[in-house]
């Protein structure tokens, strides 16, 4: 089986995974048999994000785990150097409208970013040899210097959010209104009109105007992604461990 880990934007990527398996370890020894892998990783989820100072949602339960896995859905997860149109479409393709699509992108207000993820805004922008012209020019110098040029496999790592890279708030848009999104796919919502940010910018803004309204839409919007076809009842299985299918 061909490990959804291994796929291209989660390999080298997706940490953390330790912690849910010490998680699952001790559901199994209370309940065994009871609470999926895929419950525990919503209900991860949820707590991360308000141990971190974000919101409060209520998860729905019942989820239950894949007997498969979907390597090349994997290969298709956004990425950050694709244009605004394809990520908009990605996300409407599986019910989630554009408030929806940047509420999401929030979630970069913690966590990090290798530099091989954006060593061409920094050096070579869409083949031109030249930065990206949307990055301010302070924010740039800083980047080239913690991203050298000329190592396109540098995964050292740069905060999300520099202005509160652990704390779940709003500062990620106002990064953005001051051209200092991180990643090409955070900095496009404001500044590629010729890929649609004209229906993402007003978000962005609202956003970066209120923490109450992003708390509320990423809420609404992380409900809406985890009940993105689950499987319940009699499909799949409860695993025993997250890593592998009880048949194994």
């Amino acid at each position: 089986m061909r490990s959804e880990k291994a796929a291209g934007p989660n390999d080298g990527s997706v940490r953390g995974l330790p912690v849910v398996d010490d998680i699952k370890a001790a559901l199994e020894e209370a309940c065994p048999g009871v609470v999926s892998c895929a419950d525990i990783l919503a209900l991860a989820a949820e707590i991360s994000v308000e141990l971190a100072g974000g919101p409060y949602w209520r998860v729905m339960l019942g989820r239950r785990d894949g007997m498969a896995a979907d390597f090349d859905g994997a290969q298709n997860l956004p990425d950050p150097k694709e244009s605004l149109t394809d990520l908009k479409k990605k996300f409407a393709d599986l019910g989630l409208d554009d408030t929806d699509f940047v509420a999401l992108q929030g979630a970069h207000t913690i966590g990090r970013a290798q530099c091989k993820n954006i060593q061409d805004r920094l050096y070579n922008f869409s083949n031109t040899e030249q930065p990206d012209p949307t990055l301010d020019n302070a924010y740039l110098a800083e980047l080239r210097q913690r991203c050298p040029a000329g190592d396109g496999s540098n995964t050292g790592l740069n905060d999300l959010d520099p202005a509160t890279p652990d704390t779940f708030d709003n500062s990620y848009y106002a990064n953005i209104e001051r051209n200092r999104g991180l990643l090409r796919s955070d900095q496009a919502m404001l500044s590629a009109p010729e890929e649609g940010s004209e229906s993402t910018a007003p978000i962005v803004g609202q956003f970066a105007s209120s923490q109450a309204q992003f708390f509320q839409s990423f809420a609404t919007a992380m409900i809406k992604m985890g009940n993105i076809a689950p499987l319940t009842g009699s499909m799949g299985e409860v695993r025993r461990s997250c890593r592998v299918v009880n048949s194994s």
